[in-house]
């Protein structure tokens, strides 16, 4: 499965919880393992806290003073500091499922990062049902 994710900024994270689970229950699986995937050099994903959004900023706000925009790079795009970012917070994560939920903790959400916005981009969920 593949969920369109429309950034609006150039460093951006956005909660695709409801999404992914909206994908779990429509596929009827009930207990097994979700993989969700950024098939991009420039986003990634990552679980965090989703009940304060201020979590989100902050966590932006740190990223952008570890990679700031302004350095000597060298790569021709001019868009290095958003591949540092996607290596830091990887391109995936696996989520357990039982009783076709997502195994989340209480102030967990998963978050779509755009580091290099605002695009139209893709995110890929796997679902591995146990037998």
């Amino acid at each position: 499965m593949r969920l369109t994710v429309k950034t609006h900024s150039q460093t951006e994270m956005i909660d695709v919880t409801a999404r992914v689970q909206q994908q779990v229950a429509e596929n009827g699986m009930n207990s097994g393992l979700c993989m969700v995937f950024v098939p991009h050099t420039t986003a990634a994903v990552t679980i965090n806290e989703s009940a304060d959004p201020a979590v989100a900023g902050d966590i932006l706000m740190v990223l952008n003073k570890i990679v700031p925009w302004k350095e000597a790079y060298r790569h021709m795009e001019g868009n290095s500091p958003a591949h540092l970012k996607t290596s830091i917070v990887g391109s995936s994560e696996t989520i357990a499922v039982e009783n076709g939920r997502l195994v989340l903790g209480t102030w967990q959400g998963i978050f779509f990062c755009e580091f290099d916005g605002p695009r139209t981009r893709k995110l890929d969920i796997r679902l591995m049902r146990e037998s």
